[in-house]
């Protein structure tokens, strides 16, 4: 039986949280509909065109990544048979017909089995079976695609709509062929900017499994409605929202005070960082926004666009991701307090005093502001 070669870059790299969802789509379909056998290739070199013909093994082969920083360590374009795919590669025109999948595998069930080998060797070789849930556990898709922000840093930055995409039962796991997957996650891009919201929540929640967006959701869309309904469903995990530019505090806060009403566990915030710049600046306005989730309660998470590295201040943005990225610290420590438990000869502690010598007005502004306090400084 003629047999299809699937490649996930970005597990072949660094390693990734998520299954690739386009893949699972696409094995599913050649699996199904076309009869192929279906192999995830766990090593470059089996494909190698240096090493050999190993290439030859397959009727073709679909390699993908979602991140551009992915490295590939063979020369794809010396394989004849391969078809590349993914925002890795083509960023914003990864949805542009010419790149994107044919509508007849675009909406075919996953292929949820497809990385349960790959899983089973890093098991035996020592990995901890939990950190394979997000592969095992859910049923993935989209219900919705499209923002309305054009956001400069994002995929969706040409898109002015948000528009329905699939109904929940074209991805959800049949319990009897996938008995472990009870819950669904989806990436929709911007749910809160569907007008038809609540048909997408109902549909959900008839399912009767426990869901999550994995998206920031978007706080300033919230109203007592959508608040109302999220926070009545069976939500798994943290509530997540963005918290993207500083100048977008009114409307933030516009959003939370009605959501606040209904959130009856953690509501959480994606900060952005490093990208519009890598300065003094941005870093106060880091610390302003921090500031403004501590005396609403709510957790930031800090994500560190890759610009961060050009920063001479590199060192303090890694310090603030690990400080609001760990709620146990981040709960307990203020800014300077989780620097200096780190040790007085440490690279914490270096960036922290680097930063404070050279910008004394913010670190006095910000180091020492507390989440127990709503964002206040313990007076001396």
């Amino acid at each position: 039986m003629a047999k299809i070669g699937i490649v996930d870059a970005d597990l072949l790299d660094r390693g990734t949280r998520f299954p690739n969802l386009s893949l699972m789509k696409l094995a599913g379909y050649k699996e199904k509909v076309e009869g192929y056998t279906i192999e995830l290739i766990e090593d470059w070199d089996k494909i190698n065109p240096d090493n050999g013909q190993g290439y030859e093994d397959y009727e073709h082969i679909y390699v993908a990544k979602v991140f551009d920083f992915t490295q590939i360590p063979i020369n794809l374009d010396k394989i004849p048979n391969l078809t590349k795919g993914g925002t890795g590669f083509f960023w914003v025109e990864a949805s542009s017909p010419s790149h994107r999948l044919p509508d007849e595998i675009e909406h075919f069930m996953p292929k949820y089995d497809l990385y349960d080998q790959f899983i089973e060797h890093e098991i035996a070789r020592g990995i901890k079976p939990g950190k394979f849930t997000d592969y095992q556990e859910y049923s993935i898709g989209f219900t919705t695609r499209g923002c309305i922000r054009k956001c400069p840093f994002c995929v969706n930055q040409n898109c002015d709509h948000v528009e329905r995409w699939s109904p929940v039962s074209e991805f959800l796991a049949d319990l009897e062929e996938y008995p472990n997957r009870k819950k669904i996650y989806l990436w929709d891009d911007n749910i809160l900017a569907f007008p038809q919201w609540e048909s997408v929540l109902n549909e959900l929640i008839a399912t009767g499994r426990p869901f999550s967006f994995r998206q920031g959701m978007d706080i300033r869309l919230m109203t007592e409605a959508k608040a109302k309904k999220i926070c009545g469903a069976k939500y798994i995990g943290d509530y997540t929202f963005a918290f993207d530019n500083y100048k977008d505090k009114k409307y933030i806060l516009r959003g939370l005070k009605p959501w606040l009403k209904y959130a009856k566990k953690q509501t959480r915030l994606y900060i952005l960082c490093g990208f519009k710049g890598q300065g003094a600046l941005d870093i106060a306005e880091t610390f302003k926004r921090i500031q403004i989730l501590m005396e609403y309660k709510c957790i930031p998470y800090i994500m560190r666009h890759e610009f961060y590295e050009k920063s001479p201040y590199k060192g303090t943005y890694i310090n603030l991701a690990r400080w609001c990225n760990q709620p146990n610290f981040f709960k307990k420590k203020s800014y300077r307090e989780y620097c200096e438990a780190n040790g007085e000869n440490s690279s914490t502690m270096r960036y922290a005093r680097k930063f404070e010598e050279e910008h004394p007005h913010i670190a006095a502004a910000f180091y020492d502001m507390r989440f127990d306090m709503g964002g206040k400084t313990p007076q001396k």
